[in-house]
């Protein structure tokens, strides 16, 4: 993190600090007063120590004296703040002032639902309008052995296979968020996606010839534009999952998708089944996601796999 800039002469006792490298130990130690809520902020963290170049900053809070609130600047802004006292609203502001002084970079802001509303509700009037609110989005998270039989055939990704998963990503990603990662062109979300599977953070469920699996009643048809629609090849991406952060303590799955010609099968309980076993034999013991609530069939799989409520999320999409 050495090229993160030192704190700047704005800095006041009650402001925010641009951290570095020897503010590391301190600002995770903020992180773990709640490992699972704040697992996004630290697994960027811990990642910035190990990249030479970061992609983003850490701020802390105060500026003087010991840390009690941190916030990620990255690809996305995320809170890390106390969860009441003087010290939250004041933590909010400093933050505040400091995305307006480095402008809106992140695409969005995410994190416990008070501190990332409550730092869209300071940044509103000063950057363009979200394109989405998602205000109430469950935080879940098991830390035992899941109560469904987790899907033999989920495993983890092969490099070799990213001609395979990159598109599913692209499908999952256009559903949950509106618009394609890959429209603009460039490389950054198949690199995002290679570095999942190269790290094991990648798993899949790979069934070979979509034509023998017909859509179950009432799924719907195909996406438009879908490259697999009418199609039959030798090999198919049915089930995926990723863990998009990853502490010592917490890895929390995001990007859970079942392709909907096989939607119906409860493929996504046993296939998220099979990602807790793994991951808490294998990587951490806690297991965590979040999920929005209007989204029930989701919410109600979680459950049944052991998933229970410990927090509530908020994402401001830009």
């Amino acid at each position: 993190m050495a090229r993160w800039h030192p704190p700047g002469p704005w800095s006041r006792p009650q402001a925010a600090r641009v951290l570095g490298d020897g503010d590391v130990a301190e600002a995770l130690s903020v992180c773990a007063l709640d490992p699972v809520g704040s697992v996004l902020a630290a697994s960027r963290i811990v990642e910035a120590t190990r990249l030479s170049h970061s992609g983003g900053q850490v701020w802390g809070f105060p500026a003087q004296g010991p840390l009690v609130a941190i916030c990620w600047a990255g690809a996305n802004l995320v809170p890390v703040v106390p969860s009441q006292g003087a010290d939250r609203a004041e933590a909010l502001d400093a933050f505040a002032a400091l995305a307006r002084r480095f402008g809106r970079r992140a695409s969005s802001i995410v994190g416990e639902r008070s501190a990332a509303l409550g730092l869209w509700d300071r940044l509103s009037e000063h950057w363009p309008a979200a394109r989405d609110i998602r205000d109430d989005q469950p935080s879940l998270m098991i830390d035992r052995a899941p109560d469904v039989e987790p899907d033999p055939a989920v495993r983890r990704s092969v490099p070799a296979e990213l001609p395979l998963v990159l598109p599913a990503c692209v499908r999952m990603f256009v559903e949950e968020v509106g618009y394609s990662p890959v429209a603009a062109g460039g490389n950054a979300y198949a690199d995002r996606v290679r570095g999942l599977i190269t790290s094991g953070r990648s798993f899949v469920r790979v069934d070979g010839g979509a034509a023998a699996a017909p859509p179950p009643p009432g799924t719907g048809a195909p996406l438009v534009g879908d490259p697999l629609a009418g199609l039959a090849p030798e090999r198919v991406v049915v089930f995926k999952a990723e863990l998009g952060a990853v502490t010592p303590e917490v890895a929390q799955v995001q990007g859970v998708w079942v392709d909907p010609r096989f939607r119906g099968r409860r493929l996504s309980e046993s296939g998220m089944a099979a990602v807790v076993e793994i991951t808490r034999r294998e990587i951490a013991p806690i297991v965590s996601l979040y999920v929005n609530a209007y989204n029930e069939r989701a919410l109600a799989t979680y459950r049944r796999v052991g998933f229970e409520q410990v927090g509530t999320f908020a994402t401001v999409l830009f």
